[in-house]
């Protein structure tokens, strides 16, 4: 009867043990959240991704906006907006790449992206260029073996800001 307990407890280890390391092999994010910051325009993601096993040190993540959108707008001295035509309204898609540091088989980081460049846009002399608003969409966090997670909300927006870029 102990021979036979032995044998099951054994064999149970044995089968959580194999399960555990499948599951440590196993890549997936358990969040990404978006957010704008007020302060730059940018699009912060943090994010989680275990099952990366204890063999790793370091896993590179991708952050990909399938479609980043900036206003702006030209002001002069006295705060106001003097011609309709001085705003400009830009779009593009971003990817930037990030190195993030794995601890027992997972990595918890932020990334960021953005905003988008005002271009060749410029004020005429005597008014100044502000960041009006930014809006990104098709937001996602890709791992190194593939695996990927759509970031809540999508999309992310500043709202109205007003950020002096020169």
């Amino acid at each position: 009867m102990r021979r036979a307990a032995a044998t099951l407890a054994l064999a149970l280890a044995l089968l959580v043990a194999m399960a555990t390391a499948a599951f440590a092999d196993s890549p997936h994010f358990l969040f990404a959240n978006a957010s704008v910051s007020t302060s730059t325009g940018a699009l912060d993601v943090n994010f989680k991704e275990a099952g990366l096993g204890t063999t790793v040190s370091t896993e590179q993540v991708t952050l990909t906006v399938d479609n980043a959108t900036a206003v702006y707008q030209c002001f002069n001295n006295g705060g106001n907006h003097p011609k309709a035509g001085n705003k400009e309204t830009v779009s593009t898609s971003l990817t930037t790449t990030g190195t993030f540091p794995v601890r027992n088989g997972q990595t918890t980081g932020t990334i960021s992206a953005g905003p988008p460049s005002q271009g060749d846009f410029a004020c005429p002399n005597g008014q100044s260029l502000f960041l009006q608003s930014v809006t990104y969409s098709g937001i996602t966090v890709t791992g190194s073996a593939g695996d990927f997670l759509g970031a809540t909300p999508d999309p992310a927006s500043s709202g109205p800001i007003h950020l002096l870029i020169s």
